[in-house]
């Protein structure tokens, strides 16, 4: 059995620093073999830096996943062009840097992660079911333990790739809206799913945003700096067990740590 925590968005500093703080005790419990975060967000709410990135590194994180924000700090294309650990959305246009993909290795056991970018409400970009259907095929003839990063707004995006990648992937985990959702299950071709694993980062917030200056936007509709908020930081994420011979699903759980 391959054990897997997927740690949801990390946000700011509140959201580095929990995750500092709380993955040596999730990995204390839960022992996994994998652990996968995305890093979008890491960088004061937008982005993701060379430092920061090897900063959760440290912290016991194996491979860091992005999406529509991955581009945010400049620094981080040079880096992902050669850090393999740090992966974009694999629907970019063909040319944009960075991999898409990481194969996590260890005696001999393969896990590949693949990250995919939703469209509905975002930016217009490549087919996410066409090129995902494209690489976990490809992925397949590797492992069959294939994870799922499907960064995406609409919820019936998320779904609909779940049902699309069922008996495909291990596992298709949502991420991007920052609310962790309460649909974990195993689908009947045997893929862990859950809409979104939720935020890693401070709940005294509007997804992770200081509320205050998230509410003056909702009322007036003026221009407003958003600032990352700083109380109450929680860990959000799943934990996933695999088969490592079919690659089937065996659980999913999702959690909330709280310090």
């Amino acid at each position: 059995m391959i054990r897997i925590l997927f740690i949801g968005d990390i946000v700011g500093k509140p959201g580095r620093q929990i995750v500092q703080n709380g993955l040596p005790h999730l990995i204390e419990e839960f022992a996994p073999n994998l652990v996968i975060a995305n890093g979008e967000n890491a960088a004061g709410g937008s982005g993701l830096t060379p430092q920061i990135a090897e900063e959760l590194f440290s912290c016991g994180i194996h491979v860091l996943t992005g999406g529509n924000h991955i581009w945010k700090q400049r620094e981080i294309i040079e880096y992902i062009n050669e850090e393999p650990r740090v992966i974009r959305p694999a629907n970019y246009p063909e040319g944009a840097p960075g991999n898409y993909f990481y194969i996590w290795e260890k005696e001999g056991v393969k896990v590949a992660v693949l990250n995919l970018l939703g469209r509905v409400f975002m930016e217009p970009i490549d087919c996410p079911f066409k090129r995902g259907e494209k690489e976990v095929a490809q992925l397949s003839l590797i492992t069959p333990n294939i994870v799922v990063d499907f960064h995406a707004e609409a919820t019936s995006e998320k779904v609909a790739m779940g049902w699309f990648l069922d008996g495909k992937a291990s596992a298709v985990c949502g991420t991007h809206t920052h609310v962790q959702t309460a649909d974990e299950r195993i689908l009947p071709g045997g893929t862990a799913y859950i809409t979104d694993i939720g935020m890693s980062g401070p709940f005294d917030s509007v997804i992770g945003v200081d509320k205050e200056a998230v509410l003056a936007k909702f009322l007036t509709g003026l221009p407003v700096r958003f600032e990352v908020a700083k109380r109450d930081p929680r860990l959000c994420g799943v934990k996933i067990t695999i088969d490592e011979l079919t690659g089937k699903a065996i659980s999913i759980e999702r959690f909330q740590y709280i310090p």
